[in-house]
């Protein structure tokens, strides 16, 4: 099994090995590729272009070639999955369509957070879509503030404000709280049980093995 990540921040490197080693992926099931300049093109652009679709394109081709699965694991670039789907020779996902899927399966009011501006609209596209099959409302909020910590190598406090953002959903009725991007996963550990929120790395890697099975 070898299941290609194509990432945009370092540390999703970290987390989605960790995701892997509690499911239980047998060690090395995971290859890693970071295009960090993908995500702040498309931030300076404030959103895709057709160049930067292009490129993520090409990326995620080049991984299929040599993997069972590729994961698109950027929330903001999650679109150029559609693109890229017909044309590719093994399964291409977003964790954030995963994630979508399995935070409104159920129905019921579905927030789900999102830290950077850039993501908000993808986000809202793949949430709204999943919801029409379930029924379940969905609101998408953007945690104020988050990036720039995230920008600054704050990572503590990054994670503390998204677990803070998420109580508040919890507490204003949220039935689900998803959290959009790979890199707010961590901030699942700082909140009860009673809390927890769902993680695209979690559901991405899931949606990969299910894609793998006969």
């Amino acid at each position: 099994m070898r299941i290609a990540c194509l990432h945009t921040a370092d540390s999703n490197v970290a987390v989605f090995d960790t995701v892997a080693q509690q499911l239980n992926l047998p060690q090395g099931s995971l290859h890693h590729e970071v295009r960090a300049d993908l995500l702040a093109a498309a931030e300076l652009a404030r959103g895709l272009t057709p160049d930067i679709e292009r490129q993520t394109c090409d990326a995620l081709l080049t991984l299929g070639r040599g993997a069972d699965v590729v994961l698109l694991t950027c929330s903001t670039l999650g679109p150029c999955i559609t693109a890229v789907s017909a044309n590719a020779p093994v399964p291409m996902i977003r964790v954030d369509s995963a994630l979508a899927e399995e935070a409104t399966r159920a129905g019921g009011k579905v927030i789900a957070l999102c830290a950077v501006e850039t993501t908000l609209a993808p986000t809202a596209r793949i949430f709204t879509d999943a919801a029409k099959r379930s029924g379940a409302e969905v609101e998408i909020r953007l945690v104020q503030d988050a990036w720039q910590l995230f920008r600054a190598g704050e990572h503590a406090a990054y994670l503390a404000k998204i677990a803070a953002a998420t109580e508040d959903a919890y507490q204003d009725g949220a039935t689900i709280v998803a959290l959009a991007q790979a890199s707010m996963a961590g901030a699942a550990a700082l909140l009860t049980q009673a809390m927890k929120p769902l993680t695209s790395p979690a559901s991405g890697l899931i949606a990969a093995m299910n894609a793998l099975r006969p």
